[in-house]
């Protein structure tokens, strides 16, 4: 495993320890490169969506900065005598925002609210059959079997308050590839430790702290107003942070890092992601909407995919265009997850002309054209790994041209089915293997396969992956896992480019460990 990786563990005794209320007023201005998609916590299942909602919302557990499971708006949790129904018990005494009480009945709401066909949430809960209150603190899921994991699909399943949802429309979630709007889309009112004060999608976003929240005594709640400005252009949130604008960047150019690492009176923290950025190839269509080739899809044929995973220079992307802040990547998942081996992770040597030899023998001598779409928002110099991968695919004869848009019209495009070729970058919340191929390679269907855009289908590969929840024996879901990731990994359904590594830059009197999952709880946050 990368040395990088191994040497990133925070310390969760620190983080755990009971904090005495601060009084202080201080003011977080902070920045990244793109926005939240939306303010409706069921809609979209997307990091930078999350960060936000962390902020508002809770969920009945969550994942601290020391990506442990912990306490949120359930006190405790575990199965039944019926080894299918799981029982949660409720914090008591909590209120959402606008003082109304959190009770049993807005958790069953907001589970089943996240099962919607709109909610890109459904997958985590697909396995949910059934949820009931008993009394104002006690909530039942009962699961179609076994399902030891659930807890872990639940860290970011925000609980809304049912008669705000009702009072203002929103019992279920924005169509968000529809574009739709509603009230849940600019306005919040949950139970977290900040509240909205106003929203400016792509301009600022302020929120202002939750006196009365329920862990006022257990977290350091040492940021009292957070604004939220998001910059696109790299150099100028750089400037930004060097000028004493804002106080924290989430995603400080990988150019800049040794220049703000020097710069007095600024620091930088370093941890590894759990995200791992690949491309997506429509494998599924009869034929490509951008491609020269008409009648066939020259992605359907394994040996195309072989050739261009083989045109890729992984350590080449690693020096040249993350300056050393990546790891390359085999397979599309990091190592935190339940499944990762590092024979999986072996990144395939860069050889053009084994490529182009592919290329000759699948009918494409000459090569095929087609579009690559990517972010230029969203993941760590996205748009400039596409040109660099652009460029790798060009010297073994495609013509790939490349189309770069901001994420919240890159994902309603993917959502819509509109793609052929793609970037995505995956996290893995539950660091479990199953995640990974519920959403990205089990076949599409109205409850799964929700982000398997690649149209990639198997009946063997989908009988296993629905196996894995209710297997209770450890050994034998391994090995489904296992048989999973050999038919990923032989298929070439995707194209593995690397882990993220994460850096925040910050002011040098902000004490903010780096989590691991990109998504930072401000109400952990404090100040030297």
């Amino acid at each position: 495993m990368n040395k990088l990786f191994q040497r990133c563990t925070l310390s969760a005794a620190i983080l755990s320890a009971a904090i005495a209320v601060n009084v202080s007023a201080e003011t977080l201005r902070w920045s990244s490169a793109g926005d939240s998609l939306t303010l409706d916590p069921h809609s979209q299942n997307e990091g930078p969506t999350h960060t936000l909602a962390h902020q508002i919302y809770d969920s009945l557990v969550f994942r601290n900065m020391a990506m442990e499971l912990t306490e949120g708006l359930a006190t405790d949790w575990g199965v039944t005598d019926d080894p299918s129904v799981w029982k949660f018990d409720l914090r008591q005494g909590v209120s959402f925002h606008d003082g109304s009480a959190f009770t049993a009945e807005d958790v069953v709401f907001s589970i089943l609210r996240a099962k919607h066909e709109n909610a890109d949430m459904k997958g985590l809960i697909t396995s949910v059959t059934e949820v009931w209150a008993e009394g104002d603190y006690t909530v039942y899921m009962r699961t179609d079997g076994p399902n030891p994991l659930l807890p872990n699909n639940l860290t970011n399943l925000f609980i809304m308050d049912k008669t705000w949802a009702e009072t203002h429309g929103v019992e279920i979630p924005q169509d968000y590839a529809a574009q739709e709007e509603t009230y849940a889309v600019r306005n919040a009112n949950g139970t977290g430790p900040y509240k909205l004060v106003s929203r400016e999608p792509d301009v600022k976003t302020e929120l202002e702290r939750n006196e009365a929240y329920w862990g006022r005594s257990i977290f350091p709640m040492e940021v009292s107003r957070i604004i939220h400005t998001p910059i696109q252009s790299a150099a100028t949130r750089a400037a930004a942070l060097l000028s004493g604008e804002i106080d924290f960047l989430l995603d400080p150019p990988v150019q800049d890092l040794q220049r703000l690492e020097n710069a007095p009176g600024l620091k930088v923290s370093t941890a590894p992601q759990n995200r791992t950025i690949f491309l997506g190839m429509d494998q599924g269509a009869a034929e490509l909407r951008t491609s020269n080739v008409k009648g066939k899809n020259p992605f359907a044929d394994k040996r195309v995919r072989e050739a261009m995973n083989m045109a890729l220079d992984r350590n080449a992307i690693q020096r040249v265009v993350m300056r050393g802040q990546s790891v390359p990547a085999g397979m599309i998942a990091p190592p935190f997850v339940n499944g990762y081996t590092e024979a999986l992770d072996q990144v395939p040597a860069a050889d053009r002309e084994k490529a182009k030899a592919l290329l000759a023998e699948a009918g494409y001598a000459d090569g095929f054209s087609a579009t690559l779409q990517c972010p230029n928002d969203r993941y760590i110099n996205d748009e400039a790994i596409c040109q660099a991968a652009v460029s790798m695919f060009g010297q073994i004869g495609l013509d790939i041209n490349l189309e770069s848009k901001t994420k919240s019209i890159h994902f309603a495009d993917l959502q819509n089915g509109e793609l052929d070729f793609y970037m995505l970058g995956w996290g893995v919340p539950t660091l479990d293997s199953h995640y990974v191929f519920h959403y990205l390679v089990e076949s599409r269907t109205e409850n799964s396969g929700t982000w398997n855009h690649a149209n990639f289908s198997n009946a063997d590969v989908d009988a296993k992956i629905k196996a894995m929840p209710t297997e209770t024996d450890r050994a034998k879901r391994d090995q489904l896992i296992a048989d999973v990731w050999q038919t990923v990994q032989a298929e070439t359904i995707y194209l593995p480019i690397h882990h993220q590594v994460l850096n925040w830059a910050m002011k040098d009197n902000i004490d903010f460990s780096v989590q691991a999952e990109d998504q930072p709880h401000f109400k952990y946050l404090t100040f030297k």
